[in-house]
């Protein structure tokens, strides 16, 4: 009897041991995310039993690395002169896209990033490879044979596949609520030397002037620079007013360029700032996309700038960009359109003390129009309004679906307590995404604070800033 015990816990044991490898080698790890047989296929000559999250997140991000940089190879080996013109220029768009996607990888691979960080990156790096592929349709044309599968499917997947395991990756401790800030507002990990320019503000003296009366190192912006690449970071850029410094372009979509490059003004490079500064796509309505400027830049502030087109005026295109006491024109029926085609992508659009209302050209016949809150563009799309005054322009449903066949299921659209003529949520869309937002705890997940992580960049720009709630007036004048 005793030798029989034995041996049945002895079986025990070895039956746990299986389960236990079973639950943690990279195959059965593969089987909790989205593509599994995309995983398995990227990991099958890792030999690893026994590995945390940690380290199964760490070797899935070294083959998606790996893999990107496959991709990028094989875009960079098209035979440009066999291509039509349309196709150069969205594969020109997939090279620098693919190029940041790389970085923001290799960023999320270092010991001293975040989770949450991380989780920012690598939605960028899902945005970047879905514009590479809307570059070929928007145009009417078609990816080149060489790496059309690889990119419409392998490469989209894996980030996938990276996106829900970092999410999954515990973190190591929960970031602090409040950082520890020191006597002048500015966060304690800003350089000595960073903190001395924030303290100093327009008396500092500037690398460069520009100046129409030759007085500076240019007479134009434009001679300076409108595209700030990705490796121009933590520049800043000061005018003497948003009606008085204008950067004026006037690409369009109509006019053969793709929407990513009609900006008037591009900002790839982390850290941008610009203050007292207006842009401008003059470029009429009858030449659709027009875009005044585009961002990709993380941690990025503008500040007391305007933003004036037609259509698709601003294009907030990745990571973590803070907009305080702008003005943004447009003559689209819809004042945002936030695309989000996977889950674990932390994107969406706040609209935080916004002040929603016809401009003055338009308000005499505004009543020929509906204009909506915003539209779905993938089905994931996320916008919030929070304590936003909302003007008699805004149709009493407030939401437009994008076309007929989308679901509004999936997607998140939310407001809270808004004010104004067209606060009214009673006649609202029906939809299973949409939420009217009670309570202050429900609220609070969409604060700069808590959505951006401002409290760690934003507070130290000397912008005016509040990390939850209240604190600001509607239409941020104060």
């Amino acid at each position: 009897m005793a030798t029989l015990l034995a041996n049945l816990i002895i079986l025990y044991f070895n039956f746990l041991l299986v389960l236990k490898v079973a639950a943690n080698d990279p195959i059965s790890r593969c089987n909790q995310t989205p593509h599994p047989q995309v995983c398995s296929s990227m990991l099958e000559n890792e030999i690893a039993e026994f590995i945390s999250q940690s380290d199964f997140r760490d070797v899935l991000l070294r083959a998606t690395t790996a893999r990107t940089v496959l991709a990028l190879r094989q875009i960079s080996s098209v035979d440009m002169t066999q291509l039509d013109k349309p196709a150069k220029a969205a594969l020109a768009n997939c090279l620098e896209l693919y190029n940041d996607t790389i970085s923001r990888l290799q960023l999320s691979m270092r010991s001293s990033s975040s989770i949450e960080d991380s989780q920012t990156w690598l939605s960028a790096a899902k945005a970047n490879e879905r514009t590479c592929r809307d570059g070929f349709v928007e145009l009417g044309s078609t990816f080149p044979l060489e790496f059309s599968s690889f990119v419409t499917n392998h490469l989209s997947e894996s980030l996938s596949n990276m996106l829900a395991v970092n999410m999954a990756t515990p973190r190591d401790k929960p970031p602090p609520k409040n950082r520890r800030l020191l006597s002048h507002g500015i966060p304690q990990w800003v350089k000595a030397a960073d903190r001395k320019l924030i303290q100093a503000g327009l008396t500092i003296k500037p690398d460069l002037v520009v100046a129409k009366d030759g007085s500076g190192n240019y007479n134009t912006i434009s001679e300076a620079t409108v595209d700030i690449t990705t490796n121009m970071q933590n520049l800043m850029m000061i005018g003497d007013g948003k009606d008085d410094t204008i950067v004026t372009g006037s690409k369009n979509f109509v006019d053969g360029t793709p929407t990513f490059n009609t900006a008037t003004f591009s900002v790839n490079g982390d850290g941008f700032i610009a203050q007292d500064i207006g842009f401008e796509n003059t470029a009429g309505p009858e030449k659709h996309q027009a875009v005044a400027l585009r961002s990709s830049a993380d941690r990025s502030v503008f500040y007391r700038c305007s933003f004036k087109g037609y259509q698709d005026t601003l294009y907030i295109h990745t990571n973590r960009q803070w907009y305080r006491n702008c003005d943004i024109y447009g003559t689209k029926n819809t004042v945002t359109s936030h695309g989000r085609d996977d889950f674990h992508e932390n994107t969406g659009i706040v609209m935080h003390a916004a002040f929603v209302m016809a401009a003055p050209d338009l308000k005499p016949v505004q009543g020929s129009f509906q204009t909506f809150l915003g539209r779905p563009w993938r089905q994931y799309s996320r916008t919030v309004y929070l304590l936003s005054r909302l003007d008699d322009l805004i149709d009493p449903a407030g939401w437009h679906a994008w076309n007929e066949t989308m679901s509004v299921s999936n997607l998140y659209y939310a407001e809270f307590q808004s004010k104004g003529d067209r606060a009214d949520t009673s006649k609202r869309v029906n939809w299973p995404g949409y939420h009217v937002l009670t309570t202050d705890q429900e609220a609070e997940p969409f604060t700069a604070g808590n959505f951006l992580s401002g409290d760690s960049w934003v507070l130290a720009t000397g912008v005016p800033y509040a990390s939850g709630l209240y604190g600001y007036d509607v239409g941020g004048n104060n």
